[in-house]
């Protein structure tokens, strides 16, 4: 089946390999494919980190086609936009970051989000910390 989009019954807009029932797993791959830029690159970096950090992570799609991880309940979204990845932590208020990663969505009483531009440094070891630290949360 031709990768693409349409919308779905409920409105929603998602691939046509979700209506063919393919795994959380199989369309994030091809939501970085499709990207084929800076931001599918970064989104699959990402990806390897939580995977690095969480070995038990379950991914999801979710809304309009946009990853989700969750151990112990959601850990964050990778939505991807023309100018950035988003990463919002559906708990981030409630996180430690003393790497001072969060840099949107400061005002929000329960989330936050690490927006990340082109050319922009991943501080790897903070990030991976920050994804513990949210599964963490989940856990208590």
């Amino acid at each position: 089946m031709k990768r693409g989009t349409v919308t779905m019954k409920n409105g929603e807009i998602g691939s046509k390999e979700a209506i063919a029932g393919d795994t959380p797993s199989r369309l994030i791959d091809a939501r970085i494919a499709e990207l084929g830029d800076w931001r599918g690159a970064t989104l699959a970096r990402i990806r390897a980190l939580v995977r690095q950090a969480v070995p038990e992570v379950v991914e999801e799609w979710k809304w309009r086609g946009v990853p989700v991880w969750y151990r112990a309940g959601m850990i964050c979204t990778g939505e991807t936009y023309k100018n950035a990845v988003k990463l919002t932590f559906a708990k981030g208020a409630s996180l430690d970051d003393p790497a001072g990663l969060f840099n949107a969505s400061l005002e929000g009483h329960t989330r936050r989000a690490i927006d990340i531009h082109e050319g922009d440094t991943i501080d790897e070891k903070a990030l991976k910390a920050l994804f513990r630290a949210a599964v963490a949360l989940n856990e208590s």
